[in-house]
């Protein structure tokens, strides 16, 4: 009996095995390219780039010998190739990407591209120029768009959100961008500040006032993620981003898109009432997780697991004085904030 010759089959598996390799190559080196756009953006912003010390699989991260270590740095969490979904996710005031180290992953489990910016003005070893900078939310706003722009090239839907002030930029963005957005997420999200706070805005000469209060503004602390105080004139920067977001809402007649707010109740740096003056005036899909006031979770801890806090290393001895929540504390429904978290990815997935 006769056999066929096997050198066809051959032939045509090393073509098919050729083809593959050609893509994935081609996919590497498309994801490479995409990333270096990111890098490029804070080459821009921080005066130079450079490797960090060490990297995980699937995670691109930007460091600088301008910031005050890598754990400060921006990043992304990538499958090797674009995928159908990106969030991405801006921190709060002061702060920095850190305070998503333990949220992002678990979106990233998902099967979702997680980009985490670094907003001009913080990570850095010296960030006085900027927070005296008059022009420091416009520059917000502005690189707020350039990540978004960045994530739309990488997906059809993308989702945003942020902690804290990261929160009203992400806010900010949906209501004057024209691009679509799949949801808003929204961790102690800063759409609201003490009234005699806000009031203070309105007075003449506040801002000048506040960078002189501010002198030379310290960026190294007992938190080595963290500058260890807000300065006073960037808070008023943020103050200018609420009074347009609520200008806007006003303007728009409202917003229309699927919105997850996670908020403790015992919040004052960010009382409640904005997130939930935002949810009335939605016409989409409002998923809640407020935090009741007994279990005394801070605005700050919201978005902190029991693991970042041993990572963070906080220096209590630096501290003077006993001030409520002014030494981190994880949040005890951290991990039922990420489940419901996950539910609502999961639920408007399908809308």
């Amino acid at each position: 009996m006769k056999f066929p010759s096997l050198l066809p089959v051959i032939i045509g598996l090393a073509a098919s095995m050729a083809v593959v390799t050609a893509n994935a190559q081609q996919t590497q080196s498309q994801n490479s390219a995409w990333l270096s756009t990111f890098s490029g953006f804070y080459e821009t912003e921080l005066g130079s780039v450079q490797a960090c010390e060490a990297e995980k699989s699937n995670t691109f991260r930007v460091c600088s010998s301008a910031l005050k270590n890598d754990g400060n740095a921006p990043f992304v969490l990538h499958h090797g190739a674009p995928t159908d979904t990106t969030v991405v996710l801006f921190h709060g005031l002061s702060d920095s990407p850190f305070f998503f180290s333990h949220i992002a992953p678990t979106i990233h489990e998902m099967g979702h591209t997680v980009i985490v910016a670094l907003l001009p003005g913080h990570g850095k070893l010296d960030a006085d120029d900027d927070m005296d900078d008059n022009k420091l939310a416009l520059r917000w706003a502005e690189h707020v768009d350039q990540v978004m722009a960045f994530a739309h090239a990488n997906s059809k839907d993308v989702y945003v959100g942020g902690f804290s002030t990261g929160g009203a930029l992400a806010t900010q963005h949906i209501l004057k961008s024209s691009q679509p957005i799949k949801g808003l997420m929204l961790f102690s999200g800063a759409l609201a500040l003490d009234e005699s706070v806000e009031n203070m805005a309105g007075y003449w000469g506040i801002k000048s006032l506040a960078k002189l209060l501010d002198w030379q503004y310290e960026t190294q602390g007992p938190n080595p993620y963290k500058y260890p105080s807000v300065a006073r004139h960037s808070a008023f920067m943020l103050i200018d981003v609420i009074f347009d977001v609520r200008e806007k809402l006003q303007q728009n007649n409202g917003i229309n898109i699927p919105i997850f707010s996670a908020h403790s109740e015992a919040d004052v740096t960010t009382p409640i009432r904005g997130v939930k003056d935002l949810m009335e005036v939605n016409k989409g899909l409002n998923v809640p997780f407020f935090i009741d006031k007994q279990f005394g979770v801070c605005h700050a801890d919201l978005v902190v697991s029991e693991s970042q806090i041993v990572e963070m290393a906080y220096d209590a001895t630096q501290v003077e004085g006993t001030e409520p929540c002014q030494i981190p504390e994880a949040n005890p429904l951290h991990d039922e904030m990420l489940a419901a978290l996950v539910d609502f990815l999961n639920q408007t997935a399908k809308l």
